[in-house]
This record gives structure tokens, sequence and C-alpha cells, in this order.
């Protein structure tokens, strides 16, 4: 036997005689799970689940820049400064929460708004937050005084409408009716009255038709006198005529710019992205200064234009002119570009 022959007979033995060791198995890590967001459809449109909940969230908002020209009239801010023109730039945005619960869709909203006169002269105000549940709402939220004709004519609201109140509200179909507690710490004060007022209101509404009508009252108690509002809009032709009415007992933080007044308007749709707003509105015994109305009248004329450039983004101009009895009569309006989301 040569010595090649010996080699290869020991390596074939050591072979034999060696355990076989399986090389180690290599594992891929598992990835962990990811929870894509999901559309949340039993709210409306633009839910989402917040993940690993079963809470629905919206989110919109937009963003404005106007440039508002003339003088301050009625409860309307036509310019914030001193000069005859005055360009703000706003956003806002509002989260939207809901679930469900035994008792209904449990509601949670909140609205930020961002306000900026020029580069240094910026705010930010909680504009609305409230919870909301079975028709029951609190927190600080728009009372139905806030509401009005569609066109920019019409000073039938309170001075301040952003309360912190609560509210029980009951709707059924196109009707609605409510009842509310307000504070009223920065609405009308009479002589020796300060921020520890309180209010109650009501409201009731619905549609019939092509006719929309809303009855809005409230009573101030620290000024003792209350006011009670009532509004209408029909469709006539190629728009919609609007009608309002108010009654002020007295100066209040309900209503304090006249006794009493009678507002008027059309909304012509002239086209699919253009309306047309021509509004008049007259005041019975204004509100010039003390605790009472005065004898003198006045009377408001404008004109506001609509158009839709583009999905969420339209423009808008109104022109306004007041003339009051006794003083210099005013005119004042702005421009504005809005893209909301």
């Amino acid at each position: 036997m040569n010595i090649r022959m010996v080699l290869l007979a020991s390596a074939a033995a050591f072979a034999a005689s060696t355990p076989v060791l399986a090389a180690d198995a290599i594992v891929a890590a598992e990835p962990e799970p990811v929870e894509y967001v999901r559309v949340c459809d039993a709210y409306g449109t633009g839910y989402f689940y917040i993940p690993g909940t079963e809470t629905c969230l919206k989110i919109e908002g937009y963003i404005r820049f106007q440039v508002n020209v003339g003088d301050r009239v009625g409860n309307s801010l036509t310019r914030a400064n001193d000069s005859d023109w005055d360009a703000v730039t706003r956003g806002q945005v509002q989260f939207t929460a809901k679930s469900d619960t035994e008792y209904g869709p449990l509601t949670g909203v909140i609205v930020m708004q961002f306000n900026a006169d020029n580069a240094t002269d910026q705010d930010a105000i909680l504009d609305s937050a409230y919870l909301d549940i079975a028709g029951f709402r609190a927190g600080l939220f728009y009372s139905w005084w806030d509401d009005g004709l569609s066109g920019e004519t019409d000073d039938i609201g309170s001075i301040v409408t952003l309360h912190n109140s609560i509210r029980y509200q009951y709707e059924s179909g196109d009707f609605y009716a409510g009842l509310s507690v307000d504070e009223l710490e920065d609405g009308f004060y009479k002589t020796g009255e300060g921020p520890n007022n309180v209010g109650v209101a009501f409201g009731v509404g619905g549609k019939a038709g092509a006719f929309s009508y809303q009855v809005t009252g409230g009573w101030d108690f620290d000024n003792e006198d209350g006011a009670v509002r009532a509004m209408g809009t029909v469709d006539i032709g190629p728009g919609t005529l609007g009608l309002a009415a108010v009654y002020s007992s007295g100066p209040n933080s309900y209503y304090s710019a006249a006794e009493w007044a009678v507002a008027a308007e059309y909304a012509i749709k002239a086209t699919d992205k253009l309306k047309i707003t021509p509004g008049v509105q007259y005041y019975g015994d204004i509100y010039e200064a003390g605790d009472d109305f005065s004898d003198d009248d006045a009377w408001k004329v404008g004109l506001t234009v609509d158009y839709q450039i583009v999905d969420n983004f339209y423009a808008k101009a109104s022109v306004q002119y007041y003339d009051p009895d006794n003083g210099d009569d005013k005119t004042s309006g702005y421009f504005r570009l809005q893209r909301s989301f």
C-alpha cells in the first residue's frame, strides 16, 4: 500500500468517526404589524379611524386672505387699524372626533384660528371647543344669534356670538328646537354693570320644501332686557329671497344695534359659480351712547358677489353703505380669497 492510499484511508476513517454538525438556520425577523388608516364612513365624508381606536376623526379648515376698506359699520369689522385699508390673513383648522355610544354619537370639536394683521401683529385663539351627546352641548361655541342672511348687508346678530354655554337642541328631520344658558362676559353693559352676566336663549327653525325659517330669542339678566328675531328664506326665480326682523326691549348682549330693524336680500344664482346678493336694512331707534336707544333711524344698502374659481377656492367682494339720521354716512367693504379643505 502506497502513501496515497494510506492518507485517503485515514481521512475516510476520521470523517466517519466525526459527528455531522448542521449549520444554524437563518430565520428572518417577522415585521411588526402596521395598522393603516381606515376610512370611517359612518359620519359622512372626510372621517378616518384614529389607529388603535374606534374613534373617527375629521380634519378641515381654510386659509383666507382679505383686504378691508372703509369704516366699521354696525357689528361688522371692515378694517383693523387707522388706515383706510387693511390686509389680513387667517388660517383656521377644525378637529372633529366622533364615536358611538349607547346614547348616540359622542362628538368633540376643537377649532383653532390664527390671524395676522402683519408680521408682528398676530394672534392665535380658540375659536370653538365643545362636546356634544344626545342633543346636549357644553363648551365654547357660537349661539343661534350668529346666524344671518347669506349676504353681508344684514346686521341682525349680537356684538359677540361666541359664548361658554350649555345647550340642549332637539332635532327631528328638518325641524329643530333648543334652549341654552350663556355666559355673557364680553357683551353689552349698561352703566354700573360688569362682566358677571348670564343669559338664556332659544332657537327654533327648520325647512319646509323651498322655505326655511328660524326664530331666535334671548334674555339678558344683568341688563334686564331681551331680544327676539325672525328670519326666513324662500327660493324664487333664479335666486333666494331672504327676509329678517328683530326687536330689542333695550340694549342688551343679544341685540344692541337698534330697538328694531328689518332686512331683506335676494341672492341671485347667476351661474353655477357666480352668486350676486343685493341687500338692504332699516334700523329704527339706533343705539348711539348711554343706556337706551336714541330717536334716530338709519338705513344700509349693500352688494356682495361670490365667485367659485375652482373647487374649494373662491373669491368674495362686498361693499356696504350706511347712512344714519344724525351722523356721517360710511362706506365699507372687502375683497377676499379663500381656500377650504
